[in-house]
């Protein structure tokens, strides 16, 4: 692969020269954007949405996870790209990322264990969010010229909210979102790629980024050229493999350390009101650092509130907007409640949070998970520690890969909004190729830029929502209102009709 040496590096020294003249720029400004404020109204809004729904998470929660992981699809007389399942899964592909590895380390070598507790909160809160998103997106959307489905926050601001507010809020939203896809969902999941993989493989200079980049380039090409169906096929059947081998090898680690999960949990809830490991400062100080940190991450990881719930919600085969919107919240309650916990309680049952490097820095984000997955195993230099850190390289090999196909997605429908299918393959293509540099190079200041489109477009769907409240609330109640909601659980993964014999349906009254 030396013949691509040449380009890279002089990508890499024009990416370091932007970065040295505007990345403390960038910096001060992605601090100020998921500051306090944006933070905090994004759990604000979820609570809302939680009070105004009545709990619907909690409520509906094990009808709606038979509904996307048993029952999958509705009758094939529904209108729509994905089924259930499928469209749940291009949704977890995109939100189960480095996020839910080394976001999670990040919160707790920051703001301590006690930041676990407050990401369980965004969690719990951003469900309702999501469903919200969801339905909204399904409501709104409409069919492309490829007789696709169409839709998201683009769509359900724009046509929702009357006047020119909605035109503003959905351009805002569309921009950000092409911006922020570019960034948070494909450079930096293949640059923590490359990390992953040069800190399991540094022996081995066979292995060397520029092969990392092809590979992440081949596999992208193959799966977002196809479209959508392609995307949701792919995303079927990687993200359970994914998933289900990342938290075997947690609850692994778990069940190895199960005389110390007691008091780890004991702590996790301790220190969520003290702070008392958290980062500096006084006690005051701390125990808002905790929070913060922890809903940071908590909704950098399961996104509720940025508005992307809507996208693959919008694709499913589907007659009603509150079925997926269902199906949708489980999203965040797999990724965060979930996958989330495993992390986060395996990092502190195996006691490497504190943990600092030959540099005498503090080991944090996905090096502190490697560690902690290595420490639970056997340790560093044992052969559980090198199966430990093989589980946190492929997961995060995975997580990444998912996402970047997820968000291309994303992206993909922000630009149709306002450009048709002109610029559709021109962006597939720059996609691609993004995904390879952002495996060899280190784009800083890209990453920057994303970070801070990835919180904008927070803002105009937050505002649209809280519009929006009253048509989710009655759509909501409308569809439980009916006598024949429930659709029968029988023949799970077959066709079911929503309207099925009054002598075998199941009366179900909210």
């Amino acid at each position: 692969m030396d013949f691509l040496d040449p380009v890279t590096d002089a990508i890499q020294s024009w990416a370091d020269g932007l970065n040295e003249k505007y990345g403390s720029a960038i910096a001060d400004v992605g601090a100020v954007v998921w500051g306090p404020l944006l933070v905090f109204t994004l759990f604000g809004v979820g609570l809302i949405f939680t009070i105004q729904l009545r709990g619907i998470q909690f409520r509906r929660l094990g009808y709606a996870l038979w509904l996307a992981l048993f029952k999958r699809k509705e009758n094939s007389g529904s209108e729509g790209d994905l089924s259930h399942y499928q469209a749940l899964s291009v949704a977890l592909a995109a939100t189960v990322g480095v996020g839910n590895i080394g976001g999670v380390g990040a919160a707790i070598a920051i703001g301590g264990p006690g930041a676990l507790f407050w990401m369980w909160v965004t969690g719990f809160l951003g469900m309702a969010t999501k469903y919200s998103e969801a339905l909204l997106g399904v409501k709104f959307r409409t069919v492309n010229r490829q007789g696709e489905q169409s839709g998201g926050p683009q769509r359900y601001l724009s046509d929702g909210i009357p006047g020119p507010i909605g035109k503003v809020l959905a351009f805002l939203f569309a921009l950000f979102g092409v911006i922020a896809s570019f960034g948070i969902g494909n450079a930096v999941q293949s640059g923590n790629v490359t990390s992953a993989i040069d800190a399991q493989l540094a022996a081995d200079s066979w292995w060397t980024p520029q092969l990392t980049g092809l590979v992440i380039f081949v596999c992208t090409a193959v799966t977002i050229l196809g479209g959508i169906k392609w995307i949701g096929h792919v995303s079927a059947a990687l993200v359970p493999f994914m998933i289900v081998f990342y938290v075997a090898g947690a609850l692994v680690v778990l069940a190895l350390n199960w005389d110390v999960l007691g008091t780890a949990l004991v702590t996790v809830f301790e220190q969520a009101f003290t702070g008392g490991a958290a980062v500096g400062g006084f006690t005051g100080s701390a125990i808002m650092l905790t929070i913060q940190i922890g809903f940071a991450r908590g909704i950098f990881s399961n996104e509720s509130g940025l508005g992307t719930g809507g996208f693959a919600a919008a694709a499913a085969k589907t007659d009603q907007p509150v079925r997926q919107a269902m199906v949708s919240m489980t999203q965040t309650f797999i990724d965060t409640i979930i996958v989330v916990t495993m992390t986060g309680l395996v990092i502190v049952v195996t006691g490497v949070l504190g943990t600092v490097d030959e540099n005498g820095e503090l080991v944090t984000s996905s090096a502190l998970t490697r560690l902690a997955f290595e420490e639970g195993l056997g340790g560093a230099g044992t052969t559980g520690g090198a199966i430990g850190g093989f589980i946190v390289a492929i997961g995060l090999a995975t997580f990444a890969f998912s996402t970047i196909i997820g968000w291309s997605y994303y992206g993909e429908k922000c630009l149709e909004r306002y450009t048709g299918r002109a610029l559709i393959w021109p962006y597939r293509i720059v996609y691609v190729l993004v995904s390879y540099l952002g495996a060899v190079t280190s784009l800083d200041l890209l990453w920057g830029l994303s970070d801070i489109a990835n919180g904008l477009m927070a803002l105009p769907n937050l505002i649209g929502l809280m519009m929006l409240t009253p048509l989710v609330y009655r759509e909501t109640q409308e569809f439980f209102a009916r006598p024949d909601w429930r659709l029968l659980p029988t023949n799970a993964v077959e066709d079911a009709t929503d309207d099925p014999p009054a002598a075998t349906r199941q009366l179900v009254l909210d």
